[in-house]
């Protein structure tokens, strides 16, 4: 496939050789397990070079198993992602997309695809590369932004006092995330998947989700959606899952288990890294996402069919399902806050 050739100047220092380095590490099967698979923000002090994902292009099933599954695309806010390497090309950290969705109901929800470690080479000369990586998906609340209806507002910040208050972990910070499990597509044992180069070729791809004119390069991943992490806590793994069932009805099925999550990462051509601002890039990207659910880059697309239907969630039926699912975890709970979120969904 080829790319734009029309890009900016490429820094110099490129040496390159690491992904000539093994014979393994080649293509058509680049094997790397030879390389140890660090936490992916141990090394940063060790990188040189990056490439961000100017482009990260999504796709998934929204009707897993019917004759008709009903491929969705959408790309996620752009310039969060970036891949990040030696100047001999040796890979050590990796960074995802997040991104911010809202809950009729349940207010803002902040979705982090994290990265547990990652190994592999990118080879400038070539513009290919061959990496490894795990991820866990990450879903969490943010504090109501004030600006819904007064019943809504209302049933928010009940919700987020009588939680955030209690003396269990449920999803209100980052730390006490739910966590949804990944893997390699068709083996649940294991955690770490490919990343390479070229796009995905299982399913075809609409005009509206390539980038060829104005990327440098491209790469593509597949996870397949696990279980998510137990707790320990009946309650909060109820709570959880009810968020899960919600975001998935929203979403079209996006984190389904066993669903299976593409994208296509389109880069753009190769920079110098300064270590200081990647340690706080992530996190910079959160506080943006937490103070106006948005992008500070620009805003990704929204999820659309292969003939560029846009894909609508039924937020009536999603209504009713939070309504459903929160009566019943609320008959879980004590205290007065309770009996008010009751009697304020019974005023929707």
């Amino acid at each position: 496939m080829e790319v734009n050739e029309t890009v900016k100047s490429i820094p110099a220092g490129w040496i390159g050789g690491f992904a000539t380095s093994n014979p393994a590490f080649a293509y058509p099967n680049p094997d790397l397990t030879s390389l140890p698979m660090p936490d992916n923000m141990l090394n940063i002090d060790k990188l040189d070079r990056q490439q961000a994902v100017k482009w990260p292009e999504f796709s998934w099933e929204t009707q897993k198993g019917e004759p008709d599954p009903k491929r969705c695309y959408q790309m996620f806010a752009p310039d969060i992602s970036r891949i990040g390497y030696t100047n001999t090309g040796r890979v050590y950290s990796i960074i995802c997309p997040q991104q911010g969705i809202t809950s009729p109901l349940l207010g803002t929800l902040n979705v982090e695809v994290t990265v547990t470690g990652t190994r592999g080479w990118v080879n400038e000369s070539n513009k290919e590369l061959a990496a490894e990586m795990g991820v866990v998906g990450k879903i969490w609340f943010s504090p109501p932004k004030g600006n819904e209806g007064v019943i809504l507002k209302g049933i928010q910040e009940l919700i987020w006092n009588k939680l955030q208050n209690s003396d269990f972990p449920f999803p209100f910070n980052k730390s006490q995330a739910i966590m949804v499990t990944t893997h390699k597509k068709g083996d649940p044992s294991q955690p770490v998947f490919p990343v390479r180069k070229g796009q995905s070729t299982g399913f075809p791809i609409p005009d509206f989700a390539k980038h060829e004119d104005v990327a440098w390069t491209v790469g593509n991943l597949e996870v397949e959606i696990g279980p998510i992490v137990k707790t320990g806590y009946p309650l909060v793994d109820t709570f959880n899952q009810l968020v899960m069932d919600v975001f998935n009805l929203g979403s079209g099925n996006m984190l389904q288990k066993s669903n299976v999550l593409t994208w296509n990462v389109w880069f753009t051509e190769p920079e110098l890294v300064d270590k200081n601002e990647w340690a706080s890039h992530a996190w910079r990207w959160r506080k943006s996402i937490d103070a106006d659910h948005g992008s500070p880059d620009g805003p990704g697309t929204a999820a659309r069919y292969y003939d560029g239907t846009p894909f609508k969630p039924d937020f009536n039926a999603i209504k009713k399902e939070e309504e459903s699912k929160l009566f019943e975890f609320l008959k879980q709970l004590e205290g007065d806050e309770k009996d008010k979120i009751v009697s304020l969904l019974k005023e929707i």
